[in-house]
């Protein structure tokens, strides 16, 4: 009845505002309960990541659909990347404690790139040193750093790239409406 492109695209940018509502209660109700700085640049920062990180999980199971021939294959294939996506995302296993060989899935996880994010716009420019642990005397800027790798001078490529997951999996939803069909006649 529609045109598939229009309806693929149309179905994207619905997703938009509604997000943007979802992750503006979330983020102030969670924001206020963790206890970050009130500052209005770190809020906007959380805000900002937990807005794009909702987006591309909602671009890529809208993507997931699109790309096999039912919802329940599509489950399936979510579920197995969303546990390799939690699995390498640096959060149980720091990037730097990982064998060099797997670090590259580290890199192409978009989870990861939210949780950098998330890390360094938070606590990446705090000078206080540590008083408590085996990093006694580092600041937490240097904690981050010698941890995790993590750099707060690293936040604009980080936000570049979870935008550019949020594009990419939008994108492969709408061609994947167009071009493929998976009915049967």
């Amino acid at each position: 009845m529609y045109s598939a492109m229009p309806y693929a695209i149309s179905q994207v940018i619905i997703e938009m505002p509604y997000i943007f509502i979802q992750a503006a209660t979330y983020g102030l109700i969670v924001y206020a309960m963790i206890g970050f700085e009130w500052t209005a640049a770190k809020f906007f920062w959380y805000l900002f990541f937990m807005y794009f990180t909702l987006l591309y999980f909602t671009f890529y199971g809208m993507m997931a659909v699109a790309v096999t021939p039912n919802y329940h294959i599509a489950s399936i294939v979510s579920a197995a990347f969303y546990g390799i996506w939690n699995l390498f995302s640096g959060f149980i296993i720091p990037r730097p404690s990982m064998p060099v060989w797997w670090q590259w899935y580290y890199w192409a996880c978009p989870v990861a790139w939210t949780l950098y994010g998330l890390l360094v716009s938070q606590f990446g420019d705090i000078k206080t040193p540590l008083e408590d642990g085996d990093f006694v005397g580092q600041s937490v800027e240097q904690y981050l750093r010698s941890r995790y790798g993590f750099r707060h001078d690293f936040l604009g490529v980080v936000v570049a790239v979870i935008l550019g997951f949020a594009v990419l999996f939008a994108s492969i939803f709408t061609v994947s409406i167009k071009l493929f069909n998976f009915q049967r006649r």
